[in-house]
């Protein structure tokens, strides 16, 4: 029996997917997902890969319950208390309108409703207090909290992430009160000024944090009666946390699932020798793609999920509702439209068979040869293209199309979205995609890389072998991770060393009780004098600060201004215990590849391809364009010109001919 395993578990909106490694081996295996309950996927996963509990020294889990949480606006019934005068943040926000001309375009509502935002009379300023904490104001708004039955509270008042006296008194008070409530404090949250987005954050913090717990809770005594170990959760900003940590940081989770895609792909990548990439993962319910720089994730502060601005770290990923479930549509105008909506795992494509009617760019790949006509899925759905063109041809008679036209419009609008997207985090950011490779994986990913890349003038794609399960790989080698800020809002030039030394060594000191051992990496947001945002640089070497910002600047907008003074924002320490990394490798191709040949269609010209089983290629094996290449939990499109290799650690590299 193998010991020792570390397990990675992703749930998806379609499929639930586990990686195991141990001892040189990789165990995969997919399941359908389980939307009701995550968990009973999780654990169906685990039995569906024949793992001993004994075997297993550590289980790494990725999930979507607070995005989904947020999405369908189904968290906790959350309450606010603020400062008098106040209780209007969270819609006054920022006044900006994302679609300046559309006057129709409603807003997402706020996460908690008026009648549920209380005020205590209190007044913190930058220097401390100025009005003392009302202690009647504050029993009015307890009672009233007990009235409402409420279940969470986000506290959030002026100043607090400067000065928290006043926000920790209302805590605890109302911890005391109302001890079945959840109660999150912004000065906890997020300890930095600007108080709409500390205002958000919190909101969802206190929002997500009683269904999350719920959902944690649940997970951790099944994998205490199955004798598996107790889950670490992956965190937004790419590393893993112990189940009380990831409840106590909530809103740090809502990106839980993406970000275990994009660590697995910077260290794959980084094995293959590319360290520049743009990640690709499409899944059964969208597609995330995010940048990754020298072998490292890239995170940002600045994410809105749903509408709500979260300002925690998290991994740069841009989402769009294109995926393999995503159902196609036609518009009030007749014109073809694919997503939002998904079919989901329940009912699916209409190709599984299990009552879904409407087409998918599933079914315009199956009806495409891209897939093969009764291949399985997740060992549970099998695949039937008569439904497939069915669909199609239900839908193109109202577009004034064939089944044919139909599923080559699918398959460009769906391409289109995601070039769209790769463009997001590219070259809206500075970034030439010419220079990077592009790495695709998720269940659908290798289908349409090729396409994508000729859509962005990119010469290299990279699948790797375990494609299809990638974000759970990720997860299985991701390291325990805390984050930490302080406020530090002053002049560059002035700031002496010594006091940044000590800011930097008080973070550490808190992080040395939260982890065993950890390494640190420094960072700080720096921005030019009144400018309203900022960067963020290293930091682990002070001396260079100012210089790594005007690079970073004129990396991200395209000009620097050395003349301007610039100005510390606040300090980031980021606490990593590494977790040992498994070494990939591929052995020696096993016999003929070939599983024979198949129609596929390419541009509307059906061709005659081949079709390559993955399993049975190794380090060395070729394959030249127009070609399949199946994976066990994935299928690659190799297009007309285009071609390459398997390198040693299992990846399909290929090349623009």
């Amino acid at each position: 029996m193998m010991e020792g395993l570390r397990l990675g578990i992703d749930v998806g909106g379609t499929f639930t997917d586990l990686v195991a490694l141990g001892g040189g081996d990789v165990i995969t295996a997919k399941v359908p997902s389980t939307p009701r309950d995550q968990s009973v996927g999780v654990m169906r996963a685990v039995e569906a890969a024949g793992i001993e509990a004994g075997a297993v020294a550590a289980l790494a889990h990725g999930m979507t319950v607070a995005t989904n949480a947020l999405l369908e606006r189904r968290g906790a019934k959350t309450a606010l208390v603020t400062t008098e005068g106040f209780r209007d943040v969270l819609e006054i926000a920022r006044q900006n309108r994302p679609s300046l001309y559309d006057l129709t375009q409603d807003r997402p509502p706020a996460l908690v409703p008026r009648g549920l935002r209380f005020t205590v009379r209190e007044r913190m300023g930058p220097e401390g207090e100025i009005e003392p904490l009302d202690e009647a104001s504050l029993e009015e708004a307890v009672s009233a909290l007990r009235e409402a039955e409420v279940e969470a509270v986000a506290v959030c008042l002026l100043f607090a992430f400067a000065h928290p006296e006043h926000e920790r008194r209302v805590g605890a008070a109302l911890r005391e009160a109302l001890p079945g409530v959840h109660v999150s404090l912004s000065s906890e949250v997020l300890p930095e000024f600007r108080e709409y987005e500390r205002f958000s954050t919190t909101a969802a913090d206190a929002y997500l944090a009683p269904r999350l717990a719920a959902y944690l809770k649940n997970l951790g005594r099944k994998a205490e009666e199955a004798g598996l170990p107790a889950p670490l959760i992956m965190q937004s900003s790419g590393g893993v946390a112990r189940v009380e940590d990831a409840i106590s940081d909530a809103a740090g989770c809502v990106l839980s699932g993406p970000a275990g895609g994009v660590v697995g792909a910077a260290y794959v990548g980084s094995l293959s020798g590319h360290r520049d990439l743009l990640t690709f993962d499409m899944g059964g319910t969208s597609t995330d793609v995010a940048p990754i720089l020298g072998g490292e994730a890239q995170t940002t502060t600045e994410t809105v999920v749903a509408g709500v601005p979260i300002k925690l770290p998290m991994v740069d990923v841009h989402t769009v509702s294109a995926g393999g479930g995503s159902i196609a549509w036609a518009d009030a105008g007749g014109a073809l439209r694919v997503g939002p909506h998904s079919a989901g795992a329940e009912p699916g494509p209409a190709a599984y068979d299990k009552g879904g009617e409407e087409p998918t760019v599933t079914d315009a790949n199956l009806y495409l040869g891209y897939l093969a006509d009764g291949a399985r899925l997740g060992g549970e759905v099998v695949l039937r293209r008569e439904l497939s063109r069915e669909a199609l041809s239900a839908l193109g008679k109202r577009l004034g199309l064939g089944p044919e036209e139909a599923a080559l419009g699918i398959v460009r609008v769906a391409n289109a979205q995601m070039a769209r997207a790769l463009r997001v985090i590219s070259v809206e950011r500075g970034l030439d995609p010419r220079e990077f490779a592009l790495f695709a994986f998720g269940g659908a990913g290798g289908m349409h890389a090729c396409a994508l890349a000729d859509e962005l003038g990119m010469r290299t794609v990279l699948v790797p072998r375990a494609g299809g399960v990638l974000s759970a790989l990720g997860l299985a080698i991701s390291d325990l991770r805390r984050d930490y800020v302080r406020p530090h809002l002053a002049a560059l030039v002035g700031t002496a060393e010594e006091e940044l030394e000590a800011r930097f060594a008080q973070m550490e000191r808190a992080a040395a009780k939260d982890l065993e051992g950890p390494e640190y990496a420094r960072r700080a947001d720096l921005r030019y004098r009144g400018r309203s945002f900022e960067l963020t640089v290293e930091a682990d070497d002070l001396r260079g600060l100012e210089e790594r910002f005007h690079a970073a600047h004129e990396r991200r907008y395209g000009y620097r201004m050395e003349d301007e003074p610039v100005e510390l924002v606040n300090l980031r320490l980021t606490a990593t215990v590494p977790v040992e990394k498994p070494k990939l490798s591929e052995g020696p191709p096993e016999g003929e590849a070939g599983r024979g040949k198949r129609e596929a269609n390419f541009d509307g010209e059906w061709l005659e391809v081949p079709v390559l089983d993955r399993e049975r290629m190794g380090e060395g094996s070729e394959v030249e364009g127009p070609a399949i290449v199946e994976f066990r939990e994935s299928t690659c499109v190799v297009r007309p010109g285009w071609g390459g290799r398997v390198d040693g650690v299992g990846t399909l590299v290929l090349e623009k001919r």
